[in-house]
């Protein structure tokens, strides 16, 4: 079957490459040509620009997006929808909102062109043990783009979740749980850490995707990572969010859907690239303004004068000595 793909970053290359080892042609664009001409090397056809891209696709023509969510996915569907023919079909298996899609479904239906979204999973790790894909839209246009998914899943790993916007509605969702297992784990690995028994993590993590009920891919993962590297040494706590576990505490609160620990997870992502959070300022001020409680500014513990309201005085404070207090209330 043939197949376009634009966008070769990490997922849409090892996508094509699956695609090509499965035996089906496809044809390649890329704003940076050099990552054509390598997969050109490994059996693609190459395009170097999108008029050439669709030259080389016979119609009606399967348009398969990797691109990231915002401007670049924007400018490429709206210059495909000016160069695409009447029953070519565009799938965006980018990390797209599922709203995006419903506009994107109708804006492309007045031209007669067809759209899918398609929530891919599976990582760094997909060329070699296939991409679980969720696919939204039309029943007809997944029966005939079912032999790509077939090819690129594992086993049983693809379904038709319902009409556009379904694909990536159901991703959203699976990022979202995502979110809650990466943070139990690294609770859990941070307790274990603090104990005074400081097990081996990576043998515990082994240990427990033995027949555990907390086994999982997530878990053999970090008993890789820990394997490498026991104390994580080098690795900044900075956590990024790729926008679906936003979306998800976002639908949550749409639909009325109590889902506290998507929420903090996110929450807590956010609170990972701050230093110094303001909020906690503001605790520990409080602190010090209601019970005469230390505070620490430049690396020095500080306290307040007895009467409260002369600032932070710049002497380090004294361990075990409180400041007066007043008796007033």
């Amino acid at each position: 079957m043939q197949i376009g793909i634009i966008g070769l970053g990490r997922m849409g290359m090892n996508m094509a490459r699956r695609l090509i080892k499965a035996k089906h042609e496809v044809v390649v664009f890329n704003r940076t040509l050099e990552k054509v001409a390598v997969m050109v090397k490994e059996g693609a056809v190459g395009a170097s620009s999108l008029e050439e891209f669709k030259k080389k696709l016979s119609g009606p023509r399967i348009v398969w997006l990797m691109l990231p969510t915002g401007q670049p996915l924007e400018e490429h569907i709206k210059a495909l929808s000016s160069l695409l023919d009447k029953g070519d079909m565009i799938i965006d298996g980018g990390n797209s909102y599922f709203k995006d899609d419903l506009r994107h479904a109708e804006e492309l239906k007045g031209k007669g062109i067809r759209y899918m979204d398609a929530g891919v999973s599976g990582g760094i790790w997909g060329l070699e043990l296939g991409y679980c894909t969720m696919a939204g839209g039309e029943a007809a246009d997944f029966k005939k783009i079912e032999p790509i998914l077939k090819d690129l899943a594992p086993q049983n790993g693809y379904l038709h979740c319902g009409p556009v916007g379904a694909g990536h509605y159901v991703k959203m969702v699976h990022n979202g749980i995502e979110y809650g297992l990466m943070q139990a784990y690294g609770e859990g690995f941070e307790l274990l850490q603090a104990s005074p028994y400081k097990p081996d993590p990576a043998a515990v993590a082994a240990l427990w995707n033995q027949g555990s009920v907390i086994r999982s891919w997530l878990l053999e993962l970090a008993a890789e990572a820990f394997k490498e590297n026991k104390d994580l040494a080098g690795v900044s706590g900075f956590v990024e969010d790729s926008g679906e576990g936003r979306w998800a505490v976002q639908q949550a609160v749409e639909c009325g859907v109590a889902a506290p620990v998507m929420t903090l997870s996110l929450y807590q992502r956010f609170l990972s690239r701050q230093k110094d959070v303001f909020s906690n300022r503001v605790l520990a001020a409080l602190r010090n303004k209601f019970g005469g409680h230390a505070v620490v500014a430049d690396g020095n513990t500080r306290r307040t004068t007895a009467a409260g309201a002369g600032g932070i005085e710049s002497a380090k404070a004294q361990p075990g000595v409180q400041p007066a207090r007043s008796n007033k209330k």
